[in-house]
């Protein structure tokens, strides 16, 4: 199953605009970096946790580089706003109850052993069918898709799990290092599942395409995965004491919605995006001319009615609130640290600020150790 061709142009950018905007974008990742850190009001750059936060914030500027560069491969979006009319007037009146439909029964196609590097895990897949709005599958967004999820399990006895949805261009194998998912096993004998979005890591090559320029496709992205990760927490249930989900970065949403419609006993994200159609025009503006049309779109007010199906910040997680846990990141380039602050005057719960990037809080030792005092009050609940 394909999204209908006739929603895309099929020129990229010129390449030797796309060339000369790589390179400006590149070279100018260091005075961004400076520039961000010099507006917050307390960066000392000739102290070592100044130096420490240069580097971070400029990991951050790196990697929007990258993605943004991605981006100026793909063919211009010919969606218009007009497009999205019949989403616009269907989505906005459905509650995120009614949008996010009962999930399927989880059933198992296989599961194979895997191995990497020290860490021995089970890649799980499933075929899963999300029942989405109507107008979503006119658009051809709808239908079945093969699931996958990485799972780190002891053996069959019930134990306590934590659900790991990962951010952008993540859903690897290399995801169970930066769970630190064999610490988990070993040192609070929890089991780990990591559910892999659509579009992503493993599934990158495979329908649907998520994250897009379409903002349809990245709505009802979001929503598949929200379907998925919930068929998974209920097939999890049986086996569990307690379950707990997490979410980085582009998994924010989708833990926050999931941990609103589903019982879960603690929810924790990191570095939450304001929403995916938001994020990713927040960061076009570099990108001139060429992808102006797309920036406007993504921005409309269209979209932005689409995207209520969508919006965690409108909704309160199943646990109470302390067992909720919300990592910021204060010089964050890539989410911006208003998320973090919105989505804690919402849920409030636990509000922890890493002093650095959206980058940098994943090898951060304050964010480690927070994380693990949380979890490991959910594991003697």
């Amino acid at each position: 199953m394909q999204v209908p061709a006739a929603q895309f142009g099929t020129a990229p950018m010129n390449p030797v605009e796309r060339a000369w905007r790589i390179t400006l974008d590149f070279t100018g990742v260091l005075r961004r970096a400076e520039s961000a850190l010099n507006t917050s009001g307390d960066w000392n750059p000739l102290s070592p946790r100044g130096l420490r936060q240069l580097g971070e914030v400029m990991f951050d500027e790196l990697a929007l580089t990258g993605i943004a560069a991605q981006a100026t491969r793909q063919p211009t979006l010919r969606r218009s706003v007009g497009s999205c009319a019949a989403a616009a007037e269907e989505l906005p009146a459905l509650s995120i109850a009614c949008a996010h439909a009962e999930p399927e029964p989880l059933r198992v196609k296989v599961i194979r052993r895997r191995r990497f590097g020290p860490q021995e895990y089970e890649q799980l897949t499933f075929e899963h069918h999300p029942s989405l709005p109507r107008s979503l599958q006119a658009e051809g967004l709808g239908g079945p898709a093969t699931a996958v999820a990485h799972l780190c399990r002891t053996d069959d006895s019930p134990r306590p799990w934590l659900i790991w949805v990962h951010g952008a261009n993540q859903g690897q194998p290399l995801d169970l290092l930066v769970s630190r998912a064999r610490r988990l096993q070993n040192e609070f004998g929890m089991n780990i599942a990591l559910p892999v979005q659509p579009g992503c890591g493993v599934r990158r090559n495979a329908w649907p395409p998520y994250p897009t320029m379409d903002p349809l496709a990245n709505v009802a992205g979001v929503m598949r995965a929200v379907s998925e990760v919930r068929a998974l927490v209920r097939w999890l249930r049986p086996q569990s004491t307690a379950i707990a989900i997490s979410g980085v970065s582009m998994g924010s949403p989708v833990a926050a919605l999931v941990s609103h419609l589903e019982q879960v006993d603690a929810v924790a994200v990191f570095t939450p995006i304001l929403g995916i159609n938001a994020t990713i025009a927040q960061h076009l503006g570099r990108w001139g001319a060429s992808l102006q049309n797309t920036r406007e779109l993504l921005q409309s007010d269209a979209v932005s009615d689409v995207a209520k199906v969508i919006d965690h910040l409108s909704v309160q997680p199943s646990p109470p609130p302390h067992r909720r846990l919300i990592v910021g990141a204060w010089h964050d380039r890539m989410a911006m640290r208003e998320t973090a602050l919105a989505l804690h005057e919402r849920w409030g719960g636990q509000l922890y600020w890493h002093n650095g990037s959206h980058v940098g809080h994943m090898l951060s030792a304050g964010v480690q150790k927070t994380t693990e005092e949380f979890l490991r009050a959910v594991v003697h609940h």
